[in-house]
């Protein structure tokens, strides 16, 4: 390999969501001759993809569809900035050496939201350490004990802090394995462990058939890591290494900031809470999937009232907050996603206390009332559980199937917050439910304040 076209990435995680979020971003870098570096992969667990990408060099084919202001979107690129991927538990020499080419300046993970925790059983003679921060400790001493520079360490995780609680193992392992206080100083001087938010929609190997030819028919031959994803996304990284990095100049919608907590709150209100409010009375509705609800009128009305009249005026408003919101109709409006309304409904009482109910007391607390549609979406949730559909623990379903809306509203065990001042207007909304039924009671809430 030319000194022009040097490894400058380790990349923890081979699977859909790495590929078609930060390997894309990487080969774009480069076509605009602002990386002059490859990707080497490590598998971070015994069973991957490592094989099946070796045997077609490395290359695979990704697709960006969706639907970008107003207009239908489709790119089609052939990534080719994996350069190896490396087995740690097949040649664990390899992946060691990793650490003495003074090239490598940036590392990537994700090991899913379990892949970063400690594991007291992790020695350091292992070939390799069973647990991602345990390889990852095991590489960055041996990068130490070459005298070399450290890493600027980009977790992508679905885990808070996850930045922070990688560099927490690390430091456990040092103390496991009595690495001693020198390598801690470097670790913590030389190295630049950074907690990010990702969001992208990856949707991966396609799924149907018919998809799956389509796609395979533009390229021209089989891909069995063929990757799919949206086209919308977004990265906000703890620290600034933009000179290093150009992701900005690139025109990526990447964020280097102090904190990602704005950030991740912007998008579990908005993206997720809409997903959560939503979803249960759209099926109770008899809807399927989430494009149907942008498509049918009172159903993307009720979502809209949910964003930009009640969730985006608890976070103020702010024309980044709208613009997301917008993009957030869009992204919901996907024709080449079909997301499953019961695939989103999956544990919703845990999911409403996080995503919706912060922004329901909130809302209270800011102009002095309830929200009419966040609350209504509450009763939804009840309405939902006491049917046939719900998937929860049985405890959960149980109680809700077996107790009344003031039970219900009053458990601890359900909700962080006392919200029995509540009761009233969900009850309003329930019996509306069952007396007027699904579409008449959206119509309602949907009109109401017009």
């Amino acid at each position: 390999m030319s000194s022009e076209n040097l490894k400058r990435v380790i990349q923890f995680g081979e699977g859909n969501f790495l590929r078609g979020f930060v390997d894309y971003f990487f080969f774009k870098l480069k076509e605009q001759n602002l990386f002059n570096g490859d990707i080497v992969v490590v598998q971070p667990i015994e069973k991957g993809m490592c094989k099946v990408l070796k045997e077609q060099d490395c290359k695979y084919n990704l697709f960006l569809r969706g639907i970008e202001n107003g207009e239908i979107v489709e790119e089609h690129s052939n990534i080719d900035i994996i350069s190896d991927c490396i087995n740690p538990y097949e040649d664990f020499e390899k992946y060691l050496s990793l650490a003495k080419d003074e090239n490598f300046r940036v590392i990537v993970s994700n090991t899913t939201e379990s892949g970063i925790k400690f594991d007291e059983k992790d020695a350091l003679e292992d070939k390799p350490a069973r647990s991602f921060p345990g390889k990852l400790t095991q590489l960055l001493y041996e990068r130490f004990k070459n005298n070399l520079g450290g890493f600027i360490i980009l977790s992508c995780e679905l885990i808070d802090n996850n930045g922070k609680e990688l560099e927490k193992c690390v430091e456990k392992y040092i103390e496991l394995w009595n690495l001693g206080d020198k390598f801690r100083k470097w670790i913590h001087e030389e190295n630049k462990f950074c907690s990010t938010l990702v969001d992208r929609i990856v949707t991966g190997y396609p799924q149907s058939e018919i998809e799956l030819k389509k796609l395979e028919n533009k390229i021209g031959y089989k891909d069995l890591c063929l990757d799919t994803a949206e086209i919308f996304h977004q990265w906000v990284i703890e620290g600034d290494f933009e000179d290093e990095l150009p992701f900005v100049k690139a025109g990526f919608n990447v964020i280097w900031t102090d904190d990602v907590g704005p950030y991740k709150k912007r998008k579990v209100r908005i993206l997720n809470g809409a997903h959560t409010s939503m979803v249960l009375g759209a099926r109770l509705y008899g809807l399927t999937i989430v494009r149907e609800c942008l498509e049918d009128e009172l159903i993307n009305g009720f979502i809209k009232k949910c964003i930009f009249e009640e969730i985006i005026p608890t976070l103020g408003n702010s024309n980044e907050d709208i613009k997301f919101g917008k993009a957030v109709m869009e992204r919901f409006s996907n024709p080449f996603i079909e997301h499953q309304l019961l695939s989103i409904a999956l544990n919703s009482v845990s999911k409403f206390d996080v995503r919706v109910l912060p922004t329901i007391l909130e809302f209270k607390e800011k102009f002095g009332n309830y929200p009419e549609a966040l609350s209504f979406s509450l009763a939804c949730l009840i309405k939902f559980y006491k049917g046939d559909e719900a998937n929860d623990s049985e405890e959960i379903i149980s109680f809700i199937r077996e107790n009344n809306i003031e039970s219900i509203l009053s458990n601890r065990d359900f909700w962080h917050d006392d919200i029995s001042d509540l009761i009233p207007l969900v009850q309003k909304h329930y019996t509306m439910i069952e007396e007027e039924g699904m579409g008449d009671s959206f119509k309602y809430i949907v009109g109401k304040g017009q």
